[in-house]
């Protein structure tokens, strides 16, 4: 299976996994949403762009084998947060704004 066809793949099922740092304010009286709903909400919403978009740009400047990927919320708007192993074995986290698809910052971890 091509790198590319994997990472959709595995989109489909980080979607549902994803974490929200953003806090839910909720009373006793509310149910508080899955992070994963509110993930679907807002890309259905076209609040943030779907993590297979994400993915597939990504690849294109910064390939590799996605481990890990978190939404948050940072500095007043939605951030992907993709940690990655490098061809060459390093591995990166790169922040890209969940809206535009725009990439913020890249780090090589340790």
């Amino acid at each position: 299976m091509s790198a590319l066809i994997w990472h959709m793949a595995w989109m489909k099922y980080a979607v549902l996994t994803l974490i929200l740092s953003s806090a839910s304010i909720s009373t006793a009286q509310e149910a508080v949403m899955p992070d994963y709903e509110l993930a679907l909400d807002a890309v259905q919403d076209g609040e943030i762009l779907p993590l297979a978009d994400i993915l597939a740009e990504l690849n294109k400047t910064h390939p590799g084998e996605v481990v890990e990927v978190e939404l948050e919320y940072d500095f007043g708007r939605r951030v992907y947060e993709i940690e990655l192993i490098t061809p060459e074995g390093l591995l990166i986290e790169v922040d890209l704004d969940a809206a535009t698809g725009k990439i913020l910052e890249v780090e090589e971890d340790d």
